[in-house]
């Protein structure tokens, strides 16, 4: 009995893990970056050095993203650990949760001054278009910054 309750909770660690990192790769772009990304590519009508500019934004801006998710993948791989070893909330699950929420808080961070970023990019009347996108992308049900 003990044997099979061990492999049950064994499959349960692993699908929770796969869930998690799952949910981390295959995760939609976020609704404030879509929004603010159409916006600022197809309706703000950019010049040529805003747009250089933007450009040059959001390349550092993938960069850092790419990184920060690489290592919430990680984090996601010590959480699968973690719920292996310990069979429950122990912790080392709560030392990995803490972990994964820091990484999660830092992107959502290095976001938001991505998106201040480019708002200094534009001019007075651009950024009042784009102050009304992000605004409407954030109070939207179920969205969040990330």
């Amino acid at each position: 009995m003990g044997r099979y309750l061990l492999v049950a909770l064994v499959a349960f660690a692993a699908a929770l893990a796969a869930v998690l990192v799952a949910r981390t790769w295959m995760s939609p772009e976020p609704q404030v970056e879509s929004e603010v990304h159409a916006l600022i590519h197809k309706k703000l009508k950019l010049d040529a050095k805003q747009e250089a500019r933007i450009h040059a934004l959001e390349g550092a801006f993938a960069q850092r993203r790419q990184a920060m998710e690489a290592e919430m993948r990680a984090d996601n791989a010590r959480l699968a650990q973690a719920i292996a070893a310990e069979h429950g909330y122990g912790p080392k699950v709560g030392e990995a949760v803490d972990r994964s929420h820091h990484v999660m808080g830092m992107l959502q961070k290095e976001t938001l001054k991505h998106i201040f970023a480019m708002r200094a990019v534009l001019r007075p009347d651009q950024a009042a278009q784009f102050d009304a996108a992000v605004v409407k992308a954030l109070t939207e049900p179920g969205q969040t910054a990330r």
